[in-house]
């Protein structure tokens, strides 16, 4: 299990194990915290007072001061599993619903016409139609775009990331994704 990072503002930073989180608390860095603490780690006994050292972790935190971000990037990094999962493993072409490993990323104006590897240009495709469709674009194929491509949000792109999500992480993440989004539907 992961735990979400944000700054003070609620902000988004970054995806950290339960470990880093622990640090995080020993060093008192935690302005905040939301949802039910998710995992307890024990240290060693203190000395002076007989007792064993706890930390709660909670699945999302805030971390006080200025935290250099990994996630705030003006345009998330595009993979083949987020397109996919933007996408909803879903051919923007026929719009049957695949496996991951029978479909592919899909150029809209293909790379050989000066089509660019963007979230703009790129969708889902099965490998049939990518390969109906070739190095034309979609009107020369005859084909339709059942759905546009768009840049995924920063809270967007954290919820793609693919990690195993829990309920109060994916309740926070979601509330600030637009409506118009795939990843509500």
């Amino acid at each position: 299990m992961d735990v979400l990072q944000l700054d003070v503002s609620g902000r988004p930073q970054a995806w950290i194990s339960t470990r880093e989180a622990a640090v995080l608390y020993a060093c008192d860095s935690v302005a905040w915290t939301l949802g039910e603490a998710c995992r307890v780690m024990r240290g060693g006994i203190q000395r002076s007072t007989g007792l064993q050292s706890r930390i709660e972790v909670h699945p999302i935190i805030a971390v006080r001061g200025v935290v250099p971000s990994r996630a705030w990037r003006t345009v998330p990094t595009l993979s083949n599993p987020k397109l996919f999962v933007r996408d909803r493993n879903v051919c923007a072409y026929c719009g049957g619903r695949f496996a991951f490993e029978d479909l592919t990323r899909e150029h809209i104006v293909p790379v050989s016409r000066g089509g660019q590897d963007t979230w703009m240009n790129c969708i889902t495709a099965c490998k049939a139609c990518n390969g109906h469709k070739g190095s034309r674009m979609p009107e020369e194929a005859h084909m339709t775009l059942l759905y546009l491509p768009y840049v995924p949000s920063l809270h967007e792109d954290m919820i793609l990331r693919g990690r195993r999500i829990l309920a109060d992480q994916m309740e926070f993440l979601l509330a600030s994704v637009p409506r118009t989004s795939r990843l509500h539907g």
